[in-house]
């Protein structure tokens, strides 16, 4: 670590792969799924915790989720397999997504699934604290936690409880520690040393999403700075948090989500609501979790990592590599095996991962071809995606370099176990429903658009290619609609991300769907609020924090 480098690290790639679940909660039906191939059994540790924290969590589902479609096809293994080689080798493009956002829909995606009730609510649960903590919605959890005033969560604030703690860079070289470019961590000897002091540690299992985690401290923090004297400091927690959500859902309607699906889609759902999606749901009913989004639709974020980034000034052309990025946190990588925080030389560069002059700052650009673009949204995944190590999926050292290691293939393997709707039997219900998709043909399903980052089925045999044609696993049939939509989702895929998007909105405690007059009066435009203008707030506008070591 002296030189803020490392090897190539235990934990490595996965986006979403290193806490995926093998079973699911799913209301109607119990619990569905089994134990992935390869996977670990439950400890007994684990369970003897779980019981510790009282008979009503213990014996709660972990989750709630519910399934829109029918039940699907189980294609076999064999042919998965087939598919998946197919998904993580050959070429991959570029598309015109700037490469930040991959890493904040990880951060929106722990928002959505996060468990407030491993934070918050003691030995006594309640089964409507239970539905409240384990429900998803967009209020921002996974960055509070349950509150200031929460036995628990009181810990990730300052002692006015009303800011979040900020985290301190340790010098290396010639950079020196800087206070607030790093999440929170646990100091000291012991077995937690380095890993993050947040309410989801699941957002520091890789660099980018820590550091976007870090980003949304301080928007925290300089929101509240923005208050004034006049708010009571009795309601300067809530009255922050409530404009910090409603901004922060803002910037995900008109700037994230229009960037990944077709933007017509998503103008049609916020206007005329949704159609499949707990449509005409009391809004203030706790949500529930789409499997279909979940294992399938909203997995679209695999598709757009970079196998490496122009990182910043000290990791350029990039040197940036993927598992680098993972080693530089404190759940996937080994932050806390040496300096107890991130080395000063890997703070982000958040000019080369969004484009600020979309918001009116031409100044605010990385040196000339060291702009990250993530991934073009398509069937081929970049190759580490093909073999991730075992730390990544809680496997044992007999799966790594085997397809128990391959992240297409438990992707697809995970829907299989749920016996998740086809992308035909989804497009079908979809039409029933009122939404005119045009189910993709089978050529389209088979050759997609060509070319490089177009997987090709040519290792199936004829029946097994007839068979994966009619019945296409539902996370395929999305990646191949955005393939042939030039990257953007559209069709099923978007319908079910949009739809999932806005119930999560309308069943949060701070919602712009239920108060549809909302106008963001942050940024430096009225009624616009994008991630760049996210970051602007939380890094002053000044080059200078954004960029903290120079070009």
């Amino acid at each position: 670590m002296a030189q803020g480098t490392a090897p190539a690290p235990e934990h490595t790639p996965g986006h979403a792969s290193r806490h995926g679940r093998e079973s699911f909660y799913i209301e109607g039906e119990g619990v569905v799924g089994s134990t992935d191939p390869g996977a670990a059994p439950p400890t007994t540790a684990r369970a003897n915790t779980t019981a510790a924290r009282g008979p009503a969590l213990a014996a709660a589902p972990t989750f709630r989720f519910s399934r829109l479609g029918p039940p699907g096809v189980r294609l076999p293994e064999t042919t998965l397999r087939k598919v998946a080689l197919a998904m993580t080798g050959g070429p991959v493009v570029d598309g015109t997504i700037p490469a930040g956002f991959t890493y904040l829909g990880q951060f929106v995606d722990h928002d959505l699934t996060f468990d407030a009730t491993t934070v918050a609510f003691g030995d006594s649960v309640s089964p409507a604290a239970l539905l409240q903590g384990r429900s998803p919605t967009l209020d921002l959890d996974s960055l509070y936690g349950a509150g200031p005033l929460d036995g628990v969560s009181a810990d990730f604030y300052e002692a006015d409880r009303t800011r979040l703690k900020v985290g301190r860079t340790t010098k290396i070289g010639g950079d020196r520690a800087r206070v607030g470019f790093d999440v929170p961590r646990v100091g000291g000897p012991g077995a937690g040393r380095g890993k993050a002091a947040i309410p989801d540690r699941r957002n520091d299992e890789n660099l980018v999403v820590a550091q976007t985690h870090a980003a949304m401290i301080r928007f925290h923090n300089r929101v509240v700075a923005g208050l004034g004297p006049a708010t009571p400091p009795a309601e300067r927690f809530e009255k922050a948090r409530r404009k910090v959500v409603l901004h922060y859902q803002w910037m995900l309607r008109t700037d994230y989500l229009p960037k990944i699906c077709d933007g017509d889609v998503v103008t049609d759902v916020f206007t005329n609501g949704r159609k499949v999606v707990d449509p005409g749901a009391d809004p203030l009913t706790m949500p529930t979790m789409p499997v279909e989004f979940s294992v399938a639709a909203f997995r679209l974020g695999h598709a757009m990592v970079r196998e490496a980034y122009d990182w910043n000034a000290r990791f350029p052309d990039g040197s940036g590599s993927l598992d680098l990025l993972f080693f530089f946190s404190g759940t996937s990588g080994g932050v806390g095996n040496g300096d107890p925080t991130l080395p000063s030389n890997w703070i982000a560069d958040w000019r080369r991962l969004y484009r600020f002059s979309q918001v009116g700052h031409d100044e605010l650009k990385p040196p000339p071809g060291e702009f990250n673009l993530a991934r073009r949204i398509d069937t081929r995944l970049v190759d580490p995606l093909a073999a991730l190590p075992k730390g990544s999926f809680d496997g044992s050292v007999s799966d790594e370099a085997t397809i128990r290691a391959n992240l297409a293939f438990r992707n697809l393997v995970r829907a299989r176990m749920l016996r998740l709707a086809s992308g035909q039997q989804m497009a079908e219900l979809l039409r029933a429903s009122g939404v005119p998709v045009t189910t993709l043909t089978r050529a389209q399903l088979r050759d997609g658009a060509g070319g490089p980052g177009s997987a090709q089925l040519d290792s199936l045999t004829d029946a097994q290619r007839d068979a994966f044609l009619a019945d296409t696993p539902l996370w395929f049939y999305v990646l191949r609609e955005a393939e042939l939509n030039d990257g953007r989702l559209t069709g099923v895929g978007a319908r079910l991300v949009v739809e999932t998007f806005h119930r999560a909105m309308e069943g949060s405690t701070h919602s712009i769907v239920r108060n549809p007059g909302f106008r963001p009066d942050l940024g430096e435009k009225d009624g616009r609020f994008r991630m760049a203008d996210l970051l602007l707030v939380a890094f002053e506008g000044q080059e200078a924090l954004l960029a903290p070591l120079g070009d």
